[in-house]
C-alpha cells in the first residue's frame, strides 16, 4: 500500500493508489546486505570488492587464462564464482570448459591454451539460472520488508525535513515539494543504499544527473534546478541495483524489457485457447479488517456481526444516493488508512487502536456532518482494487439522474478577469 504524508498545515494526503494485497505479508526476515560481497579468485586467494570485477576477471585472463562468458547475466556473481572454485578442485578444469589455443600457426612453446567458462555447458546454465531465481526471490523478501517498515527515519536531502515511519512519506515528499522522483516507492529495493549513494553525491557536490562537479552547494541546487537536472541519470547502471525491474528477467535491464517488441504476442493471441481459462474470483474487503467475501451478502453480513457497522441500515436512514454511498465508503477507507476515527477525527499509533476506539466509544455508527465527507475528492477510489465500490446499490430516492450540483466558479471568473490572456485581448483592441 502507499504511504501518507502529514504535511504542516494539518492536512493529510494520500500521494498515489492504494492497492489491497492479494495475501497477507510473510513476516519480515533478515537479509544480508548483498550490495558488497567480496570476489574470490577460482584458483588462488586473491579476493577485490564487488565494484572492482572488472580486476578480478583481469587477474583470471592473465594469471590464469580463463574468461568467464557474459559476466553480466550473472545474476550473483560471488555465489559463482565459489561454486566454479569448489568444483574445480575437484576436477580438472578441462572437464567443464572450452579449451583456445593460441598462436596455433606458430612455434609450440610460443602457443598458450585459454579456457572458456559459459553457459553452453548444462551445468553453468543450470547454475546461472538458479541464481537469478534465488536472487528474485531475496531481492522480492527484502522489498517487501521495506514497504512494511515502519521504522525508516531520514532527512530530506533537499530541505533537511525529517521523516519518520515508511519510506513513502519521504520519497513522496521529495517528489512534490522539490520535483525530484526516483520512481514509486514499490519500484525501488534497498531504499537506504540508495538514498546514501545519492546523498554521497549532493555532499561532494556533484549533480546527481550530468554528474558535473560544482564550487559550492548553491551553485549545485541551482544549476539542477535551472537545467532540470533534479532527476537520476537512467543510463547509469550505478542505480540498477535499485530497482526491482533489473531482477526480473535473466540478463536484461530495465531498458531491454521495456522495449521488447510484443507484436508477436498480439499475432499470437488469435490461436491461443481460452476455453479452459477461468477468471479470478474477485473479493471485496471488510472497511475495518482484512476479511475478504467473493459475495456481498457475506461482506455485509460479517461488518455488522464482527464490527457492528450496518452499511445497509446507514443507506437507509440517510437516504444515501449511489454516488453518496461511494463517497462514504472511501471516506472511511481513507480515514482508517490514516489512523483517525471517521467519527470524532481523534488521530492514533495505530490501526488497531482506532478500532478499538470505535468499539468502546460506540463511533462504528457515528458519522461526522455530511459537509465532511460529501466532497467530490471522495469519488476517486481510496484503493484502486476496492470490489466493496461495485456492489453498492442505490438509495430509496434514486432516480435515473443524478442531481449535479455546480461548483462555486468565483474565483475562477475573478481569475479569468485578470489573467494574462484577457490583458492581450485587451491590449489588441
Amino acid at each position: 500500500m502507499a504511504a501518507s504524508h502529514r504535511s504542516r498545515d494539518g492536512e493529510d494526503s494520500i500521494l498515489e493508489p492504494l492497492c489491497f494485497p492479494d495475501a497477507p505479508p510473510d513476516p519480515p526476515s533478515a537479509l544480508g546486505d548483498p550490495l558488497d560481497p567480496l570476489l574470490l579468485c577460482l584458483f588462488c586467494p586473491r579476493s577485490v570488492p564487488l565494484e572492482q570485477k572488472d580486476q578480478l576477471l583481469k587477474h583470471l585472463l592473465l594469471d590464469h587464462q580463463l574468461v568467464i562468458a557474459d559476466v553480466k547475466l550473472v545474476a550473483d556473481l560471488p555465489k559463482y564464482l565459489l561454486y566454479w572454485r569448489s568444483r574445480f578442485l575437484q576436477q580438472p578444469l578441462t572437464d567443464f570448459c572450452s579449451v583456445i589455443k593460441t598462436n596455433c600457426s606458430g612455434p609450440i612453446e610460443k602457443q598458450e591454451n585459454y579456457f572458456l567458462l559459459c553457459d553452453l555447458l548444462p551445468e553453468d546454465r543450470v547454475l546461472r539460472e538458479k541464481l537469478q531465481q534465488n536472487r528474485l526471490e531475496e531481492v522480492l523478501e527484502q522489498q517487501q520488508q521495506e514497504r512494511d517498515d515502519s521504522s525508516f527515519h531520514r532527512l530530506c536531502m533537499f530541505c533537511s525535513e525529517e521523516f519518520s515511519g515508511n519510506r513513502a512519506a519521504l520519497l513522496n515528499h521529495m517528489a512534490r515539494e522539490h520535483s525530484f522522483s526516483i520512481g514509486l516507492p514499490d519500484n525501488i529495493v534497498y531504499c537506504q543504499q540508495l538514498l546514501d549513494t545519492l546523498q554521497a553525491k549532493m555532499d561532494s557536490l556533484q549533480c546527481l544527473y550530468c554528474e558535473k562537479t560544482f564550487r559550492d552547494k548553491t551553485t549545485l541546487k541551482d544549476h539542477m534546478r535551472k537545467k532540470a537536472h533534479r532527476r537520476i541519470n537512467a543510463s547509469n547502471t550505478l542505480y540498477d541495483r535499485f530497482y526491482v525491474i533489473n531482477y526480473l528477467e535473466l540478463g536484461k535491464s530495465w531498458e531491454e524489457v521495456q522495449s521488447e517488441d510484443d507484436r508477436e504476442l498480439l499475432e499470437d493471441e488469435g490461436e491461443d485457447d481460452w476455453s479452459d481459462w477461468r477468471a479470478r474470483p474477485v473479493c471485496s474487503v471488510c472497511l475495518f479488517c482484512d476479511d475478504q467475501s467473493e459475495t456481498m451478502e457475506q461482506i455485509y453480513s460479517h461488518m455488522k456481526e464482527a464490527h457492528g457497522f450496518d452499511l445497509h441500515r446507514l443507506r437507509t436512514e440517510l437516504n444515501l444516493h449511489f454516488y453518496q454511498q461511494v463517497k462514504l465508503v472511501n471516506y472511511i477507507r481513507r480515514e482508517l488508512y490514516q489512523r483517525r476515527c471517521y467519527g470524532c477525527q481523534e488521530r492514533f499509533e495505530s490501526r488497531a487502536e482506532v478500532l478499538d476506539h470505535l468499539q468502546v466509544k460506540g463511533h462504528v455508527m457515528t458519522l461526522p456532518d455530511a459537509a465532511t465527507w460529501n466532497q467530490p475528492q471522495y469519488y476517486f477510489p481510496t484503493y484502486e482494487n476496492d470490489a466493496l465500490l461495485c456492489s453498492l446499490s442505490g438509495g430509496e430516492s434514486d432516480d435515473d439522474s443524478v442531481p449535479v450540483i455546480s461548483e462555486d466558479v468565483s474565483d475562477l471568473r475573478a481569475l479569468r478577469r485578470t489573467s494574462v490572456l484577457q490583458q492581450l485581448l485587451r491590449g489588441a483592441r
